[in-house]
């Protein structure tokens, strides 16, 4: 019973065509006549077509598969769709001696039109004794196998930390262009408006104790400094209320026809009934509503102005950090401050951390150490995002209210030990078990749902402490889990 959903060609191939065309499979290179005949005998010819489905992920691994002609491709469905194997003609694929695989990987189908010999895996005894050389041969196969998979699967681990970061990094930039954007439409439209507005002005004809006036009284109130208007019911936010209302009244009072735009912008800057008041002493109804929109308008346009500097300057901070992140434009070695790169890490992954609550404690004046700036970034994003991930997703506690409480405590530390420099990376959430904790460390282990993880991130954390003779360990408990991270200081130890 074949494993493969493939049959036999209508038309048999002659046993001594099929030997001829094994000395062109890579691994049996060099095998005699005799040797080669002996598998055609004891295999079974197949042939499919293109597009056909061979086997499917999970299937029993039954048959070694020489691939005379064409090309088969392997993908894994339930851990993500990717490509795990390519096997073209002059391959020897599938179960081998002294192989451990007992199912196939992923799903295998031909991508043209295929013809392969099978050997199934209750021959292999006889196989060995026939042809002695296929052991080593088989062994030689298998090593390159491994390291091929496992280079497919950290790069796949690796393509996936990218995707977060990048998903991340668009959702931190996204905030501060879009107000960017908001600041500028607003200081358009002031600027427009005022260009409009400036005949009215020039009408008005004031004279200079007017001027000075008006000049001394848009000081004083640029001059003061109040907190920002607040969504929450706050005595800042309802003292707002009440100055927008009572400028509000006092402007309709006299016969403003612009009251929308002029006291929202007046209430802001802490301006009350009182301070328009002492404008009213100077100026007319008129004169009073043509200044005090003016102003307005340029009180909207510098909060406007104001705001672009703001995100801009958040846009090139956040630059600065994907900067220090990847250790762009540098050697591969530095001297690294490592409560930076901490910290850079963290702004890579700021979104997620909105409902979680952020504790720094980095020991002050922390030496540098020389090591590979770029890796230890990505240590730091493997183990906070495993906290992340433990932390899991905030719920408001209240749906019906729009305040969101921390879901837990992400704690990080830097501290001299001796003479290493010790990383803890804490994690308020529910745990590593017992019977896990000697396991996350071992490649393709992982616990997380399929399609969410590899089980790479810890192993290639490990890989790259231990390339800075460095020692990676966790201790873990229901509501307490702590990555501990050892890098020596002198570069000699390290290297």
């Amino acid at each position: 019973m074949l494993s493969f959903a493939v049959t036999a060609p209508a038309t048999p191939t002659p046993p001594e065509e099929i030997a001829e065309a094994l000395n062109h499979i890579g691994p049996l290179h060099g095998l005699s006549f005799e040797e080669r005949l002996w598998l055609v005998n004891h295999g079974d010819e197949v042939a499919a077509n293109a597009g056909d489905v061979l086997y499917e992920e999970g299937a029993p691994a039954d048959h070694m598969v020489l691939i005379l002609k064409g090309e088969i491709h392997v993908r894994r469905q339930h851990g993500g769709s990717m490509a795990l194997f390519i096997g073209r003609a002059g391959q020897m694929t599938g179960i081998l001696p002294f192989s451990r695989m007992k199912s196939y990987g992923g799903q295998g189908f031909a991508v043209s039109p295929v013809h392969a010999l099978l050997i199934h895996r209750s021959l292999f005894p006889a196989m060995i004794e026939a042809i002695p050389s296929i052991v080593q041969r088989s062994v030689s196969v298998l090593l390159d196998r491994v390291r091929e998979v496992t280079r497919i699967e950290q790069q796949a681990e690796k393509l996936a930390a990218l995707g977060k970061l990048a998903a991340n990094l668009a959702h931190e930039l996204n905030n501060p262009a879009s107000a960017a954007q908001r600041a500028a439409a607003s200081v358009i439209e002031a600027l427009q408006a005022n260009r409009n507005n400036r005949f009215k002005l020039v009408k008005l004809a004031l004279n200079a104790d007017q001027i000075r006036a008006i000049e001394a009284w848009e000081q004083k109130v640029l001059t003061r400094t109040l907190p920002m208007p607040s969504a929450a019911p706050d005595p800042g936010a309802l003292d707002y209320i009440a100055r927008e209302e009572s400028v509000r009244s006092w402007l309709g009072a006299i016969g403003c026809h612009e009251v929308w735009e002029i006291a929202p912008q007046l209430a802001e800057q802490g301006v009350k009934a009182a301070d328009l008041d002492e404008l009213r002493t100077v100026l007319s109804p008129t004169e009073l509503c043509i200044s005090l929109q003016f102003f307005a308008r340029y009180l909207r346009s510098a909060r406007a102005a104001e705001t672009l500097v703001n995100s801009t300057a958040r846009i090139f901070d956040l630059i600065g950090a994907v900067k220090d992140y990847s250790n762009m434009d540098r050697a591969p070695i530095l001297e690294v401050d490592v409560p930076a790169g901490l910290d850079a890490t963290l702004q890579m992954l700021r979104s997620r951390m909105d409902h979680i609550e952020i504790e720094r404690d980095y020991q002050p004046n922390l030496p540098r150490i020389s090591a590979y700036g770029g890796e230890l970034n990505q240590v730091w994003t493997a183990l906070i995002e495993n906290a992340l991930d433990a932390l899991g997703e905030a719920i408001p506690s209240d749906r019906s209210s729009s305040v969101v409480h921390k879901q837990g405590l992400l704690r990080i530390a830097c501290r001299l030990e001796v003479d290493m420099l010790l990383v803890e990376i804490w994690d308020t959430g529910p745990g590593i078990p017992p019977d896990l904790q000697e396991r996350i460390f071992e490649p393709f282990f992982t616990t997380k749902a399929p399609g969410r993880g590899l089980g790479l991130g810890l192993d290639y954390a490990m890989r790259i402490v231990r390339k800075h003779r460095g020692h990676l360990s966790v201790r873990s408990e229901p509501g307490s889990t702590c990555f501990r991270v050892r890098l020596p200081l002198d570069q000699l130890q390290a290297y």
